[in-house]
């Protein structure tokens, strides 16, 4: 006679098995949420506590560009002048130049242009600046003079573009001869060929 014991164990072989692998299934579940939860804290500990603040570029309402006179010696100095922001070049340029003509003998930028000078027109084309002055330009004052004036008129112009190509006229007609004395004026005039022309400026 089987006893009641045995044949009716209070847990089977197969029930103990099946709680040890839902012990087991459990155990990897809670360890990968520890793992998780561990490896989210310490990924956060590397992250900045706030978000980064973007601050933008502060508004400029100008820029500036480079008039150039003359010192003492009637060497050629820049000045940095401040013009509206937001121009192409033909505006900046325009605006530049009117205000190198109308400098006086209060500014301390110092000149060898003659008053009432007139720009005519200025137009940026691909072939260089283009430039028209009034007759006024040619008049008056040595050689010195007339070499300073070209060389605030081609590197004025040129501010924006110094390897860029001048083209100078006077009332719509070439610039070619600069004064009573007969200075030879190539077209276009570039920086460079101003030095190579005119070396002592």
């Amino acid at each position: 006679m089987t006893d009641n014991h045995d044949r009716n164990p209070l847990f089977s072989t197969k029930t103990i098995a099946g709680i040890a692998t839902t012990i087991l299934a459990l155990g990897t579940i809670a360890g990968w949420y520890a793992y998780g939860n561990f490896t989210a804290q310490n990924q956060g500990n590397n992250l900045p506590k706030q978000p980064i603040e973007i601050i933008p570029d502060p508004v400029t309402p100008e820029s500036s560009i480079e008039l150039y006179g003359l010192n003492d010696e009637l060497e050629l100095v820049p000045t940095i002048v401040e013009i509206p922001k937001g121009q192409n070049e033909q505006e900046s340029l325009t605006n530049g130049f009117n205000k190198l003509l109308t400098v006086s003998e209060k500014d301390s930028l110092k000149t060898a242009i003659p008053q009432n000078t007139k720009l005519m027109s200025l137009a940026v084309k691909e072939d260089g600046i283009h430039i028209d002055l009034s007759q006024e330009f040619t008049t008056g004052g040595g050689s010195a003079s007339m070499i300073g004036r070209l060389g605030q008129v081609i590197y004025t112009a040129s501010s924006l573009n110094p390897n860029g190509n001048v083209w100078i006229n006077i009332e719509g007609k070439p610039l070619d001869i600069l004064g009573e004395e007969g200075l030879m004026v190539e077209q276009p005039m570039t920086r460079q060929l101003f030095m190579e022309s005119f070396p002592s400026n």
